[in-house]
């Protein structure tokens, strides 16, 4: 088991901070979504980069994470201590690294790995299904969904790996491919249960049921608020106080946006039904201003800023003094 660099695989620095990491996973999110990606290892580079957003982005496993990195990197296989030790899970879409240092989580129910088979009824040396039945395992694996593609309902195709056994007993994974419809409003975390698309069942028994959780790739614009959207407005500070009009941009088209005189940073301007669908209606966007400042001005802007200066009655620290 090779150790898992996950900041050179964000292409972050190690102290890298938690907004330059978010904006590193949006950008390679985007680049190797395996709907838009022609990559040829798009959907396994999508996985690493979305494992590895899941330790950075939580202070609690960065910080696990880093001391692994620190003192047990150059072994490789870090075979002693109690943080990195060998186990055997069938995770579907992390890797056996991550399982060794946060253990397996993304399997539910009555799944076990597919060297646990042989306390379900039988062994690598062949079984016998009289008289016996199990459901199989169900399997629940990560399903990236972009914000526009929450919109309408849409139809996406999923490949997942799952445990299958042979008539003598031996078992091995399969790779299977599925073309899933997703219902309109989906939300980040939901899962969709897709019956009987699991492991196969012991004897007469059932196959065991796929579970697609929904996860929204992060957008470069939008954020995310229930099931309303939040997108951040850049304006010239002569903007905010003289008020313009322009165009800005929903995941349905863009459309005209007036800022009003006086606006200030931090200002929300609400645009009903141009959010996140949901079950009644569609959620709205929120215009958030930001007052930004050019990188570098004239000498000519500057001697307009100081008559600015001069004229204004204006002090922005008055309640300083109160």
């Amino acid at each position: 088991m090779d150790f898992q660099d996950y900041y050179k695989i964000l292409s972050v620095a190690p102290d890298a901070d938690s907004k330059t990491i978010k904006t590193a996973y949006r950008k390679l999110a985007r680049k190797y979504h395996p709907d838009v990606s022609e990559h040829r290892e798009a959907e396994e580079k999508f996985k690493q980069i979305s494992e590895a957003y899941e330790v950075l982005k939580d202070p609690q496993k960065r910080a696990q994470y880093d001391e692994l990195r620190e003192y047990g990197a150059q072994s490789q296989g870090a075979s002693g201590g109690q943080q990195y030790s060998q186990q055997t899970h069938y995770q579907g879409d992390f890797s056996d690294f991550f399982s060794s240092i946060f253990g397996g989580a993304h399997q539910s129910g009555q799944g076990a790995g597919a060297k646990d088979f042989s306390r379900q009824g039988f062994s690598d040396q062949g079984f016998s299904n009289k008289g016996f039945g199990a459901k199989g395992q169900d399997i629940e694996t990560d399903m990236p969904i972009f914000l526009e593609d929450t919109l309408t309902t849409t139809s996406k195709s999923i490949s997942y790996s799952l445990p299958h056994r042979d008539a003598h007993g031996q078992v091995s994974h399969v790779n299977k491919t599925l073309n899933v419809k997703i219902p309109a409003g989906v939300a980040d975390g939901e899962r969709i249960r897709l019956k009987g698309q699991g492991g196969q069942g012991l004897g007469d028994a059932p196959s065991g049921d796929l579970y697609l959780r929904i996860r929204l790739v992060p957008h470069p614009l939008f954020d995310i608020e229930a099931h309303n959207l939040i997108l951040t407005v850049p304006i010239a500070p002569w903007e905010a106080a003289l008020g313009t009009s322009l165009e800005a941009p929903t995941l349905s088209g863009k459309i005209k946006l007036t800022i009003p005189a006086n606006s200030q940073t931090g200002q929300r301007l609400r645009i009903r039904g141009k959010g996140l669908v949901r079950k009644q209606g569609h959620g709205d966007l929120y215009a958030v201003l930001k007052v930004v400042m050019p990188e570098s001005v004239s000498e000519e802007s500057k001697r307009h800023w100081q008559q600015l200066a001069d004229a204004a009655v204006f002090d922005p620290r008055a309640e300083w003094r109160k």
